[in-house]
């Protein structure tokens, strides 16, 4: 199978003066150096992604992604396909948890059905994406076909080229993607399938057990599957694809990425070994309570901001991350220098 698609470049400015400028502002705010810990890394990362010492958030956003996986035909899910529709219909309900951790920080949140397995109708407040109804099975056949894969890739591309702020975070929603995301997690990072499997939505250890099995037949039925978007077509589904164009053209224009659990992350690792640099513009959230998850977040070098031991997805841990997102902005933009504040610095 080979995939060509058209993909954003991303690249990130190393500007020594910059940074030179920020750490120098960061430094001179009315506080012990370093004294707040990552606040300060993640001022000097927004900094630099914004290419200024004056930093700003505008109209931020979260998009969930939807979509079913034909995996669960393998009965690898503690719930029915059905949730997935189901679910949806909660967020456009407004009932969801991501509905409630969104409204309660002014993010706007954008409902995506990428792939989900029911008709929904023309519904307003719905982005209607539909590739297919759900991938096929992966442990059968290539979950996508390379047409697809490419579709669902220009698909997220062109919905984040229509937003207007500069903050994006990113949910999921589909029964099936964890185990979706384990494979990824296993071809793209060589760590063994073992530690990439988790409970997902609550299965017990011999449901895990049976999950790991499914999922190392798929990866000796597609032996010969190495390259990222191969990968992607191969074992993703249709709410990671669009995650992936999504991000990649997030990074291209420079907004701050915020990045959720266990599914989002496989997506940024395929977006990754398209295009390195997308890392510089990624806010690790947290670390999520499914297994492997740390393991993922440590082939990437990431430095999750919370440990809450969440694993539900729909981008619940990129909405509440985004105060701290916000305190770091607030305290390089208004907090007081030792000069303007006319306190003394530490002694020599």
């Amino acid at each position: 199978m080979t995939m060509m698609t058209m993909l954003p470049e991303v690249l990130f400015t190393q500007n020594a003066g910059l940074t030179d400028a920020l750490i120098a502002c960061i430094n001179n705010k009315t506080k012990p150096l370093g004294s707040l810990g990552k606040l300060e890394n993640l001022a000097h990362q927004i900094g630099l992604i914004q290419q200024s010492t004056q930093l700003a958030l505008t109209q931020p956003a979260i998009i969930v992604f939807a979509a079913d996986h034909g995996v669960v035909a393998e009965n690898i899910s503690a719930f029915p396909q059905d949730v997935t529709w189901q679910m949806v219909e909660n967020f456009l309900a407004q009932g969801a948890a991501i509905n409630v951790f969104a409204r309660q920080s002014g993010i706007q949140l954008h409902i995506v059905d990428a792939g989900v397995n029911h008709d929904f109708g023309s519904r307003e407040t719905l982005l209607n994406r539909k590739i297919a109804l759900g991938t096929r099975n992966f442990a059968q056949q290539a979950a996508m076909t390379a047409e697809q894969c490419q579709t669902a890739l220009q698909h997220g591309l062109r919905l984040v080229e229509r937003l207007p702020g500069n903050v994006l975070g990113f949910g999921e929603m589909g029964i099936g993607n964890t185990t979706a995301a384990a494979a990824l997690m296993h071809k793209l990072s060589g760590i063994a399938v073992a530690d990439c499997v988790g409970a997902g939505t609550g299965l017990a250890a011999d449901g895990i057990l049976h999950k790991q099995h499914v999922i190392e037949q798929a990866v000796s039925l597609h032996a010969n599957v190495s390259e990222p978007l191969q990968v992607l077509a191969t074992f993703g589904g249709f709410e990671i694809a669009m995650m992936v164009g999504a991000m990649l053209a997030a990074a291209e224009r420079r907004m701050i990425l915020l990045i959720d659990g266990f599914i989002v992350t496989s997506a940024l690792l395929v977006a990754a070994k398209l295009q390195p640099a997308i890392l510089d513009y990624c806010v690790f959230a947290h670390c999520s309570d499914e297994s492997g998850h740390r393991k993922m977040l440590a082939a990437l070098d990431a430095q999750p901001l919370l440990q809450l031991d969440l694993r539900l997805g729909e981008g619940t841990g990129a909405a509440l991350v985004y105060p701290l997102v916000q305190a770091s902005v607030n305290f390089m933009n208004q907090m007081a220098t030792f000069a303007s504040a006319q306190v003394s610095e530490k002694s020599e």
